[in-house]
């Protein structure tokens, strides 16, 4: 009976060894479908997209919110209003010099013409003096009396102008000074420059904040990429502009196309969170994916960041994609 215990327990080891054999055979020759060819880079990363921070450019109070965190928003759409009382009652006043320098130039145009008759007149009594000295009617002196009056009178008119020229750069720096406020007023509403998603609320109505205050951050749904590092060999053979793949885990089922947008031109230690310490130890280039925009908006509700996935890229444009990585997209 003792005998028997270590035979069977032989036999045990040689069919775990046959098995172990048959299952090593069966990985190197039975193909597998999943597995990708050797013109296709692939590596982790995780979907990002571009952030805008919207922000105030002068200082004052935040008057009033019009979205909530996680709102869809258009490009153009108003995310917030500062109070603009201060601003309007600068305008006002501002409209009003404008005002008073029309006037003044009208007045100046007015003394112009008063000028240019007493010009007239000036000269008229001039011409009658210099006959009437010849004719020994009037004396030298008073003719030089008229042509100092003609030449007052000419100077007079000359500088009614410049008042006419002053009173119109006055009117210009009126119009530049209303258009500078209407502007400011017009930077207070603080309008969203991309479409996306309202991300965080960063003020709340009635603070007061500094010029370049951050009042909310938006998530551009249109601008969404995934980044990899791929080593020497494979990054050497991919360019700019070549079609991409992206898989998320939390949708396997979909292949989603993709583009490369940037191929870094130097190398970099990965990060920690993409690769494991042992990759981490070696140089890489990083490769960002981009999805195309068009795209995107027609699944911009779905869109999140920080969703992990897997990204790939063929090393070899000439060859076809496999079954695999087809373009499979969820229904809109």
């Amino acid at each position: 009976m003792s005998g028997s215990k270590p035979k069977a327990r032989q036999k045990l080891l040689i069919t775990f060894a046959v098995i172990a054999v048959i299952a090593v055979v069966a990985w190197q020759f039975v193909p597998d479908k999943n597995r990708l060819p050797e013109n296709i880079a692939s590596g982790n990363g995780r979907i990002e997209a571009t952030q805008v921070d919207i922000a105030t450019r002068i200082p004052g109070r935040l008057q009033t919110f019009f979205v909530a965190e996680g709102d869809l928003i258009d490009a153009g759409n108003p995310v917030a209003e500062m109070d603009t009382a201060e601003l309007q009652a600068t305008l006002a006043a501002a409209q009003a010099n404008l005002s008073q320098a029309v006037e003044g130039k009208r007045l100046a145009e007015a003394i112009v013409k008063q000028r240019e008759s007493e010009r007239r007149l000036a000269r008229a009594e001039l011409g009658r003096f210099e006959s009437l000295v010849e004719k020994g009617h009037v004396s030298r002196e008073q003719l030089d009396q008229a042509r100092t009056a003609a030449e007052t009178a000419e100077a007079a008119v000359q500088a009614a102008k410049v008042q006419i020229a002053s009173a119109q750069a006055g009117i210009e720096a009126a119009k530049a000074n209303i258009h500078k406020i209407e502007t400011t007023i017009d930077d207070s509403h603080l309008n969203s420059p991309v479409g996306g998603r309202v991300l965080y609320r960063l003020a709340e109505p009635g603070e007061v904040l500094a010029a370049g205050g951050k009042v909310a951050t938006v998530l551009d749904v249109t601008d969404v990429y995934l980044t990899i590092f791929l080593p020497t060999a494979q990054a050497g053979k991919v360019r700019v502009g070549s079609e991409a793949r992206i898989i998320l885990d939390a949708l396997p089922d979909y292949v989603v196309p993709a583009q490369v947008s940037f191929v870094a031109a130097e190398a970099q230690f990965t990060p920690k969170a993409v690769e494991t310490r042992t990759e981490r130890e070696k140089l890489m280039f990083r490769v960002r994916m981009r999805i195309n925009p068009e795209l995107l908006d027609a699944y911009r509700d779905r869109v999140k960041t920080g969703v992990p996935g897997v990204a790939y890229v063929r090393l070899d444009e000439s060859q076809s994609w496999p079954e695999n990585l087809q373009i499979t997209l969820p229904n809109g």
